[in-house]
């Protein structure tokens, strides 16, 4: 695949975060590991409430999926549906959790507002088509009930009406989530790291932190740039939590997904693909989405990385293969940009946060993490200041792992090939 660019498109003619050149301090208020969207904005809040914050990041800022993402932008549902959380959690938690996932929402987008951060958001919504007709009646009765009882606004889109929405006759119809948006990830991450700073956070890149020692308010951090005592430490690696925090990196399970970038298409075909300019996805059991670039000129598109060695060209090759099923208009289209990086699922399919061994942490967004990590961020900021209305409907969750899971996903490619062969035979 000749000129593939391998790096992120969201990358491309910006400036990047700077972070602190200077020495690590010796002692801090707050030592928070990870500079991605939960790490930065927890940052910010707690260095305006005037408390010494220093983040450590092992690369650069927002190096993980915070800068990787498709920067699609939802209420963040549960992945186990309606039915899969009734059963679970029951009637009470399971509508506490989904109201949530709108009060974040909401806060995502009256934080940006609020902190003038310009991320190209174009509240454009979201069509899910349905790749079967069965899927299509379930879908819509799902979104119903969430209408009914969370306030979710959405409009059912039957396949005799999809052209309006997305150029591929591949759907039996859909839905269309109207509080979805788009961002440029990057320019999050950008001005989250510009506000910390200003605040007076210092960022430190290339120092991973290697082991947290003592106990209480008493912690020391031992990183590659020299040691720091901390009264109190927030952990942000989500998808990158590595062996030094065990009792973290047996509750995630990072699954790698690429993203491409076309190349320049022209205004003309990609409104020939997404008339509306929307974000978009499907009913598949193997992930995979798409959507316009801000100035509508290319289609980014994502999904799991099949590939083992996660190859730039095969998940590239891969993903086009994907997306020329979904839209012929693809068919000679060529892909410029290529990237990939780890998301975190769970055991449970739900985000996590609390303290455990007096570590605070907020991870596991199993895919779905940019709105909620804003919120998370700033709920566990409330509740490290010891301020009012610090709650969420995930606090009491348990945080589950599996016997002699280390933290080493082996059984992921086999489930996405069971996935992608279950896909195949439903027709999807």
């Amino acid at each position: 695949m000749p000129n593939l660019i391998r790096e992120s498109y969201w990358k491309q003619g910006i400036e990047k975060p700077a972070g602190d050149p200077g020495d690590v301090p010796r002692a801090t208020d707050i030592a928070i590991i990870g500079a991605g969207f939960t790490g930065l904005a927890a940052a910010l809040h707690l260095a305006r409430a005037g408390l010494s914050v220093t983040v450590f990041e092992a690369r650069d800022i927002g190096h993980g999926c915070s800068s990787r993402s498709g920067g699609m932008c939802g209420p963040s549902f549960h992945k186990l549906g309606i039915a899969g959380m009734t059963r679970k959690y029951g009637a009470e938690k399971t509508w506490a959790i989904l109201r949530e996932s709108l009060v974040s929402l909401d806060y995502f987008y009256s934080f940006l507002e609020a902190e003038e951060i310009d991320c190209d958001l174009q509240r454009v919504g979201r069509f899910r088509g349905a790749a079967t007709a069965k899927e299509y009646d379930a879908l819509i009765a799902e979104t119903a009930l969430l209408s009914d009882k969370v306030g979710l606004k959405f409009h059912a889109v039957p396949r005799e009406a999809q052209g309006a929405e997305i150029g591929t006759e591949l759907y039996h119809g859909g839905v269309v989530y109207e509080q979805d948006a788009g961002i440029n990830p990057y320019k999050l991450v950008r001005g989250l790291a510009a506000r910390a700073t200003r605040a007076g956070c210092r960022i430190f890149e290339d120092c991973p932190v290697h082991s947290i020692d003592g106990e209480g308010t008493r912690k020391t951090l031992r990183t590659a740039r020299g040691d720091i005592h901390a009264k109190t430490v927030v952990l942000a690696t989500n998808g990158y939590t590595g062996r030094e925090f065990p009792f973290f990196r047996r509750r995630l399970i990072p699954i790698n997904a690429g993203v491409v970038a076309t190349e320049d298409l022209g205004f003309e075909t990609i409104r020939a693909i997404s008339p509306k300019l929307r974000m978009h996805g499907g009913t598949h059991r193997l992930v995979f989405w798409y959507r316009p670039t801000p100035d509508g000129r290319r289609m980014i598109l994502g999904g799991r990385v099949m590939d083992a060695k996660q190859r730039p060209e095969a998940i590239a090759s891969d993903l086009l293969s994907l997306a020329r099923r979904v839209f012929p208009q693809l068919e000679s289209a060529r892909a410029e940009y290529c990237w990939h990086g780890n998301v975190a699922y769970t055991f449970d399919y739900a985000a996590h946060l609390g303290e455990v061994e007096g570590i605070h942490f907020a991870m596991g967004y199993c895919g779905s993490g940019i709105t909620r990590s804003i919120y998370f961020a700033r709920q566990l900021s409330r509740r490290i200041l010891g301020e009012k209305s610090a709650e969420t409907a995930h606090d009491d969750l348990d945080f589950p792992t599996l016997p002699l899971y280390s933290g080493t996903p082996w059984f992921v490619p086999l489930m996405l090939r069971w996935h992608a062969m279950l896909d195949k035979f439903a027709g999807h």
